[in-house]
């Protein structure tokens, strides 16, 4: 039986509800922000996300922009969305999509450092959801994952309208297991200089 978890105010709050899976939040080596709670646990493909009322961006054209609040399928019912209010202040839920965006409305978000990557997983038996925020001057291009020394893959991004300076990313590695070794987080601008960049070991619980 899966684990329902939520993914509150980015990566600050990314926790376990009890029962089986990990979960890691790392955020660029700053103490991350009071954390959130929980309620339900997935992912899958980058490429594939579709928002009922919102075309698809290419996910090398920089990020799509989504409405304050708007739900974003990220699979296996995961969805993601970004709030207004706050700092970096997201949700990623499974189930009571509503009630966890009305919860994250009173958390402050994550506030990683100017120019950084926030970076956060879940696993659930051989499926392993990425999820983090960015926080630069430029937007991103592109965000990509390097896990386990492996090849370069692409994340999707999401940004709210306007200049927030900041957005989220998600990768789904639904069937790949956990990552054994270290994972590379990087963000490139349009040039293709890298912003910013992140790597953290992840740790493994009952495996």
């Amino acid at each position: 039986m899966r684990t329902k978890r939520l993914v509150l105010a980015g990566i600050a709050a990314l926790a376990l509800a009890g029962g089986g899976g990990t979960a890691l939040a790392v955020n660029g080596g700053e103490p991350p922000a009071a954390a959130g709670e929980t309620a339900g646990g997935g992912a899958r493909e980058a490429a594939a996300v579709q928002a009922p009322d919102l075309p698809a961006a290419s996910l090398t054209a920089g990020p799509r922009v989504v409405r304050p609040y708007r739900p974003v399928e990220i699979g296996q019912g995961a969805r993601m969305g970004l709030l207004p209010e706050g700092r970096q202040n997201y949700v990623v839920a499974w189930e009571n999509y509503a009630e966890s965006v009305e919860r994250a409305k009173g958390y402050a978000g994550d506030s990683i450092r100017p120019d950084s990557l926030s970076g956060g997983l879940h696993t659930e038996g051989d499926d392993a959801l990425y999820t983090g925020a960015f926080r630069t001057e430029t937007v991103p291009a592109r965000i990509t994952l390097r896990i386990d020394g492996g090849a370069e893959v692409e994340a999707g991004m999401l940004r709210l309208p306007g200049d927030p300076g900041w957005g989220t990313y998600y990768y789904d590695a639904a069937g790949a297991g956990a990552p054994r070794e270290s994972v590379t987080i990087t963000a490139y601008g349009p040039d293709g200089s890298v912003l910013a960049d992140l790597t953290f070991r992840p740790f493994s619980a009952g495996r």
